[in-house]
């Protein structure tokens, strides 16, 4: 008698998957609402740190074709125009500026001589790193001001989950 007792009932089964089904279906609305808050404070650190001035400041144009040109290595002008989607018109006077500073050369391209790339001098190096710095160091101002020491553990926790994310993306 006790082994039919514990068999249970086909409206207890059905009643069981939809408390399950409805977890599930609360589980991914709350992952939509994390994902959707952190799109939302993660564009707003990033929009702060683009606006916060630096020394030696550079345009956006300036900042993105630098930055392609030290991760992707050397390239055509019509390479990084392409990349950052914008009119090579635009690309040159954005390699003129770069050139005028120091911060890039021109260079004959060794598999191909007619064509000339474009590379990052030791002084772009050096720019795109202070540039770094001083990012690193507002934002580590920010959170002297106005974390505490367990909020700044959670953010720790925090930076490494969101790296995770990014690898995901």
């Amino acid at each position: 008698m006790d082994s039919v007792a514990s068999v249970p009932e086909a409206a207890d089964v059905t009643e069981a998957a939809d408390v399950t089904e409805a977890a599930d279906v609360t589980e991914a609305a709350d992952v939509t609402e994390v994902a959707g808050a952190l799109r939302v404070a993660v564009g707003l650190v990033v929009r702060k740190l683009r606006q916060a001035p630096y020394a030696g400041e550079l345009t956006l144009a300036e900042s993105s074709a630098l930055s392609r040109l030290e991760r992707g290595g050397p390239a055509t002008s019509s390479d990084l125009a392409r990349v950052d989607r914008i009119s090579p018109q635009s690309m040159g006077v954005t390699v003129a500026a770069l050139l005028d500073r120091g911060l890039i050369e021109r260079n004959r391209d060794p598999e191909d001589g007619r064509r000339i790339v474009l590379s990052v001098t030791e002084a772009g190096r050096r720019t795109l790193r202070d540039k770094r710095g001083a990012r690193t160091e507002h934002i580590a101002a920010a959170l002297r001001d106005g974390f505490s020491a367990d909020e700044l553990r959670q953010l720790e926790g925090a930076a490494a989950l969101l790296e995770r994310l990014a690898e995901k993306l």
